[in-house]
């Protein structure tokens, strides 16, 4: 891995990490304010609206796809020619999403049965209500993940790692401020006030200033048959129209979970987002830190190392959900009642929480790695390949889903594992297998096959590296439920918070500590060349 990406995973690490901090204060404002009510499930159902749309727009990807069009333009003709290509897809991308968003803005009143059919007729007024305070933020999403991306493409970090610091810190204190006397519009607000904030005033700003990937030059252009913005198109076109289970999800469990009884989809939202806290620190983080080397790998030519910095990372990725599930599903409903506290919910809805993110937390190892996989076959520019496997996998999973609704919130969430891991294994085999048929046939010296060569070695033990993680997480699993059976739930160690951290820390030393031994003891290849490296500093300290 090379220090560039090094450097990049651990700003954007510490960033996620801080953004996912303030997050957890904005959940705990929320949860202390509207619970499992009522209002919190029309709160969290009114960003599947918002959230669809971005997908659409293919906002999600769009700095994968035009990062690498602006390196190829940078290549070609300078810094001029790549903010001309910046101007030529954000002026009609930004025109289409204000009228997208119209549109969607206009129509809400008519969707809110197809989006919320278990809603009553007073949840469905208020769901239309702040779907539409929450909607107009999308477009300053949109064009802040372009200003976003003429930076990344100078790989300068900051500002994009800042933006959602400032979206999250402007929702919790929003809430604070205004969370007791308005409710769930006074998050809604934030929201939108925090959409202009974060991911679109902090990456302007910083062009505005020097230094930060060139400064913000050029003006606008209406160039709709320019080459550049015809490749953009071809490329962001599957993600805008195939409906992947990475961006599906979400919105699939909140649908259903209207069906599932008051309280189901705020129980089922705190749950994924306690899972979403170490998805991001070092999923999302490595994946965006890794992107602009992996892209310059490819468009070198580079295959071989392309694939050598996506498997170490892969396994690195692996090993970190594999301790992070074990963690969850220890102390999941411990951490809820400390986050979210116990005046509005019940010890039976922490309870149900906990349990919840036990079940999407196997699939955490999908969640976290899926984003860097992508990447791979986003640096190779084949954009189609991911979205129309995501295609598959989500139409296969919807009856699986829609069984599960019938049933309970957590049958949904065990569909909602296997859904995404299924996805996620089957697009872990199409990109190794791509890239390294790509570099078997590269026109190449010596070296560099000698470099496949050592690659293809390297990564023949990455199956057995995956069932040593695999079974150390099962045990550390194991342990974690048995420890929550004899220790009891959150209500058998008493009402202060000392009642909910002494159970929390001895499930946690019981199940992590069996995994970490299980982990040392099975030699597993992360941990091996991370032990030989302290070793040899160690070695070369002392010398």
């Amino acid at each position: 891995m090379s220090r560039a990406v090094r450097v990049a995973s651990a700003l954007y690490g510490l960033s996620i990490l801080l953004s996912r901090v303030i997050g957890l204060i904005r959940e705990g404002v929320i949860g202390r304010v509207l619970g499992d009510s009522a209002q919190a499930d029309v709160y969290w159902v009114a960003f599947i609206l918002p959230d669809f749309l971005n997908y659409l727009l293919a906002g999600g990807a769009l700095s994968l796809v035009l990062i690498p069009l602006m390196q190829s333009a940078a290549a070609r003709g300078g810094e001029r020619a790549a903010w001309d290509c910046f101007w030529r897809i954000t002026s009609p991308l930004a025109v289409f999403a204000l009228g997208l968003t119209t549109l969607a803005w206009l129509s809400v009143d008519q969707l809110t049965e197809l989006l919320a059919p278990g809603f009553k007729p007073q949840q469905r007024e208020e769901l239309i209500y702040l779907t539409r305070i929450i909607l107009p933020g999308q477009i300053f999403h949109l064009i802040g993940a372009s200003l976003s991306a003429k930076l990344q493409a100078h790989d300068r970090h900051r500002a994009p790692a800042l933006a959602p610091l400032l979206y999250a810190g402007s929702i919790a204190l929003s809430g604070l401020i205004f969370g007791e006397r308005f409710g769930a519009e006074a998050f809604a607000w934030g929201v939108l006030v925090g959409s202009a904030l974060g991911p679109f005033g902090c990456p302007l700003i910083a062009l505005l200033r020097r230094g930060e990937g060139g400064r913000l030059s050029g003006r606008p252009r209406w160039e709709l048959r320019h080459e550049e913005l015809r490749s953009y198109l071809w490329r962001a076109l599957p993600v805008m129209l195939g409906f992947s289970i990475v961006a599906l999800d979400e919105l699939i469990v909140k649908r259903f979970g209207t069906h599932l009884g008051e309280g189901s989809v705020a129980q089922l939202h705190y749950a994924r987002t306690l899972m979403k806290v170490p998805m991001g620190v070092f999923g999302l983080a490595l994946g965006m830190a890794a992107f602009p080397t992996l892209s310059r790998y490819c468009a070198q030519g580079r295959r071989a190392e392309a694939l050598r910095l996506l498997g170490r990372s892969f396994k690195a990725l692996l090993l970190l959900a594999a301790l992070s599930q074990v963690a969850l599903t220890a102390c999941s409903a411990e951490l809820a009642a400390l986050i979210w506290g116990r005046e509005r919910l019940s010890d039976e809805a922490l309870s149900f929480i906990g349990s919840y993110c036990g079940a999407l937390s196997l699939g955490l190892w999908a969640w976290a790695s899926q984003g860097l996989i992508a990447r791979g076959f986003y640096a190779m520019g084949q954009t189609w390949r991911p979205t129309l496997l995501g295609s598959v996998v989500t139409a296969a999973a919807v009856p699986l889903y829609l069984w599960a609704s019938q049933l309970s919130p957590l049958a949904l969430c065990f569909a909602s594992s296997a859904a995404i891991s299924s996805y996620v294994a089957s697009l872990w085999w199409w990109v190794s297998r791509a890239l390294r048929a790509e570099a078997d046939h590269a026109e190449t010296d010596h070296a560099e096959t000698g470099s496949i060569e050592h690659e293809r070695s390297a990564s023949e033990p990455m199956a057995l590296n995956i069932a040593k993680i695999a079974l150390a997480s099962a045990a550390g699993v194991a342990v974690a439920r048995a420890l929550n059976e004899h220790l009891g739930g959150v209500a058998a160690w008493g009402e202060g918070v000392t009642g909910v951290i002494w159970p929390a820390a001895l499930k946690l030393a019981g199940s992590l500590g069996v995994t970490l031994c299980l982990i040392i003891t099975l030699k597993i290849d992360v941990v091996s060349e991370l032990s030989l490296k302290l070793k040899r500093r160690l070695a070369l300290g002392s010398s």
